[in-house]
């Protein structure tokens, strides 16, 4: 005890002299570094001191808020912050006193050392000072807002901004102070629109476009005059301001504001959007388009990347085309975002003002003019989804006009070029049957495989991600083209860097996808696969550049079905390794030899499952020689959601093709299972509860009576799910509603008895799932659980009856014949009167299509 005291009184001796040295320390620096080593020892140590020391510290920095130095006040807010966020309001009444004490001095240091503070503190913890305080007559927000306001007119611009600034920060929170002076706020704003401080200006900008995302009725008596406003600082010499003012145009179009307020405006903001979107001088994109693939890639080109986990579902999630969503964002990219969601918005109606800005820019084939052509190439494609019914009949001609610049000398054109073509690939292909369409199809193909090979990376880049989408809508078509995409896709792999090579996987992957078996002949395995093992045989277990590969391999694994035997037994091998050494590596990365990447779970447990998939029981021989039942129970119960996410997608995976090697831990498999669909797990992750529903269901099946221990549990949360499906994701309500009958197919004894609790929401959400096998479970279920117990669904029978209508055609006889005798059954127990009168509460053509089953 003694030398804890001992070294509490050495600390805080050492925070003495920080103090000081902050104080009237000799030099700026010096200032400045004492100020922030005070700053990041309070937040560890100030809780543990005693009081006086507290009081101490919290007095000493109260003379320093009002230093002659700008950087030394900054340094001093930054601290107060930061104590404030262990204190708060009533732990410090002294700080509001003294700072009301500044804001009132009239003396400029004081005055913004003041706003620096609480500008600081309204960043952090807005909502702290919207409280009542003991001690204190009113809240400090009420306080401080009136006199916040007065600083919208200083002649200072430092403390116009910070006025601005603290302000802005409660536009999300607006507590009373601010809601009952926002007429004075809202007119403050337009005084200072045109403020010569561009920081101003800037802060002006960001407020309204918070406004109309939160609160959008305060601005709709002044949309006019705003609007006007928006638009001319939409053209500010300043880039900043010019960009906050353009994330308006957006953030419009996403709120309940009326499009038509905006129709007017339209004839002056295309041309200033369009002007918007040509390359700065400085843009980044600029330089990295100067580099061809001799460059070698440096660390900071490879950006993050993001494994999606395996979903088992309707909703995989969707692909961000956004290639430079990790990139610095910009005004060009904030501008034809913005052109984007006013073609969703308006659709045709903006091509006439559009289309001639359009043609004129790309009538200027001079060399000087690239820019321009550029931004032309670019609208084409921001435009290509919204405006797409006027643009259709004149398809060809785009196609037709965008080709050549895939060839053009620039290499900004052709990768622009490159990204508009895969914005009408849907387009392009639904034209495959028309005169030219399929000719016009394959030049794309061609071309953007010439690209592909490119030696600019950047149009390598924008070729791979290009050709990618256009796989995923050619699908089949494709099939033809097979031979001639894999050689430009090896031949790219053998020439691409690091960066790119992680899209060329896509690409491939993407393929795989989209042809399926149609990849599994030995002509095409002898192109791709002897490249793919060749890397992944050369690569460490600790290198990251695995996971793509990984992920490839997934979908080769998948595509290929049966074929990809040949292959299996090391790629399993490999899986199982990289999970166990870094199941080890979390414990122990020293033994490991390497540190700890939850990923590399991830993408082996996905791969795992692709190859469960594709090889069917082939994979059981695999699966029995390893030790794989063993390390998937520890994933299932992994702390990281992605990981518990993936491996139950395996689990229900493994239950399909060999659940015989399940059983010796079964129960353990099923009790984890059912924890993850507690309401609290669903609300953490619903993905994970999304998979694991879908598994017991997969188990329920394979397993039959030896489910019973977890069917109560599992039921009593999969209720809840159905009866309150508001802002949960499709996929989770249909594999909910498919468990729940495939419980009741094989324990229908225990779900009977139940089943007016559940019967109606689960015929509902029976309604909404297309057709196939697990429908067809379901309703083994639902016929099954009405065949024990016919009288507990009478109350339900209008509810059975729709979901009964809900299919196009029940293909399974068994099943068909089943459902023709339990709606006879309820029209033979109710008698004619009674089932009229159950027909007379259904939709006409619900009961037109209960014909089909003889009632």
């Amino acid at each position: 005890m003694t030398m804890m005291v001992g070294q509490a009184c050495v600390f805080f001796g050492i925070v003495d002299i920080w103090l000081n040295c902050l104080y009237q320390g000799k030099s700026i620096e010096v200032r400045q570094a004492a100020g922030l080593l005070l700053k990041n020892n309070l937040r560890a140590t100030f809780s543990s001191m005693p009081l006086p020391s507290q009081q101490y510290i919290k007095s000493e920095l109260l003379p320093c808020i009002g230093a002659t130095n700008r950087a030394i006040r900054s340094t001093v807010g930054t601290v107060i912050s930061v104590l404030f966020q262990i204190v708060r309001v009533a732990g410090w009444v002294e700080l509001f006193q003294a700072l009301h004490k500044c804001l009132d001095s009239n003396d400029l240091d004081h005055m913004e050392g003041a706003m620096d503070a609480i500008y600081k503190i309204c960043e952090d913890v807005p909502e702290e000072l919207d409280i009542d305080v003991p001690g204190l007559p009113e809240r400090p927000i009420n306080v401080f807002m009136p006199r916040i306001l007065q600083f919208f007119q200083s002649p200072h611009a430092s403390l116009r901004k910070l006025a601005l600034g603290c302000i802005n920060q409660y536009i999300v929170v607006m507590p009373s102070a601010l809601y009952m002076s926002m007429d004075q706020y809202v007119q403050g704003l337009f005084n200072l629109a045109k403020d010569p401080s561009a920081d101003v200006r800037k802060l002006v900008c960001s407020a309204w476009v918070q406004l109309i995302e939160v609160r959008p009725s305060i601005l709709e008596p002044h949309q006019k005059n705003v609007t006007e406003l928006i638009l001319q600082a939409n053209k500010d010499s300043d880039d900043e301001v010019a960009l906050e003012a353009c994330e308006f145009w957006s953030a419009y179009c996403d709120v309940s504001m009326p499009p038509e307020g905006l129709r007017e405006f339209l004839p002056r903001l295309i041309p200033t959007l369009l002007s918007n979107m040509v390359y700065a001088d400085d843009d980044e994109s600029l330089a990295d388009a100067e580099e061809d693939e001799s460059f070698p890639d440096r660390d900071q080109d490879l950006k993050p990347r993001f494994h999606a986990s395996r979903l088992h579902g309707s909703e995989t999630g969707e692909d961000d085309d956004d290639d430079d969503a990790v990139n610095v964002w910009n005004l060009r990219k904030c501008s034809a975002a913005g052109l984007d969601v006013l073609s969703n918005v308006f659709g045709d109606s903006i091509l006439p003002t559009l289309m001639p800005l359009i043609e004129q820019n790309l009538a200027r084939t001079d060399d000087d003019s690239w820019k321009e052509r550029e931004t032309a190439v670019l609208s084409l494609g921001a435009i290509a989804e919204g405006c797409i019914a006027g643009l259709y009949p004149y398809l060809p001609q785009i196609v037709a006009f965008l080709i050549p610049l895939l060839d053009d000398k620039f290499p900004l054109i052709r990768s622009i070029t490159c990204w508009t073509l895969s914005r009408y690939s849907k387009f392009i292909v639904q034209s495959l049957d028309h005169p030219n369409g399929r000719e016009q199809f394959d030049k794309i193909l061609m071309g953007l495989l010439r690209r592909i090979l490119d030696t600019n990376k950047r149009v390598q880049e924008a070729a791979c991600s290009a050709f990618a989408t256009l796989e995923e809508e050619a699908a089949e078509e494709l099939v033809p083209h097979l031979e001639v995409i894999l050689q430009h896709l090896m031949c790219a792999y053998g020439k691409y860097q690091r960066r790119n090579l992680r899209i060329l996987y896509d690409a491939l992957g993407t393929l795989a996808d989209a042809v399926g078996a149609e990849l599994n002949q030995a002509k095409y395995l002898d192109i791709f696969m002897p490249p793919l093992i060749t890397k992944w045989q050369q690569l460490q277990n600790s290198d990251k550049d695995l996971f793509p590969l990984l992920e490839c391999f997934t979908s080769i694994a998948q595509a290929l079905g049966p074929g990809f035997a040949q292959f299996a037994e090391p790629v399993f091998q490999r899986c199982i390794n990289l999970i166990q050494s870094q199941q080890l590596a979390k414990i122990d990365p020293t033994a490991a030899g390497a540190l700890y990447d939850r990923e590399f779970i991830v993408c082996s447990l996905d791969l795992l499952s692709g190859l469960a998939e594709g090889l069917g029981a082939g994979i059981e021989s695999l699966v029995a020689q390893s030790n794989l039942r063993d390390l998937l129970l520890q994933c299932c119960m992994d702390e990281a959601a992605d990981v518990r996410q993936s491996a139950l997608a395996l689990l229900g995976d493994l239950s399909r093709v060999c659940p015989i090697h399940l059983h010796p831990r079964l129960q353990e498999f099923l009790t984890v299972a059912a924890k993850q669909l507690s309401p609290q797990s669903v609300k953490d992750a619903v993905s994970v509860a999304n998979n694991a529903c879908w598994a017991i269901g997969e188990l329920a099946i394979k397993i039959g009576k030896e489910i019973e221990p977890v069917v109560i549990s599992v039921v009593s949360c999969l209720v809840p799910i159905l009866k309150s499906p508001e802002g949960l994701n499709k996929s989770l309500i249909e594999n909910s509603a498919i468990t729940l009958g495939r419980l009741s197919w094989v324990c229908p004894d225990i779900m009977a008895p139940h089943m007016d609790h559940f019967m109606q929401a689960w015929c509902s959400a029976l309604c909404m799932i297309r057709d196939d096998f697990e429908k067809e479970d379901a309703f083994h279920g639902l016929c099954a659980m009405v065949a024990a117990n016919p009288s507990g669904a009478v109350g339900s029978l209008a509810y059975i009856c729709q979901a009964c209508a809900s299919w196009t055609e029940i293909k399974s006889e068994g099943l068909h014949s089943e459902v023709c005798q339990i709606l006879n059954g309820y029209k033979q127990l109710l008698g004619n009167s009674g089932w009229e009168q159950c027909m007379a509460t259904l939709e006409p053509a619900v009961v037109q299509r209960l014909a089909r089953y003889g009632v």
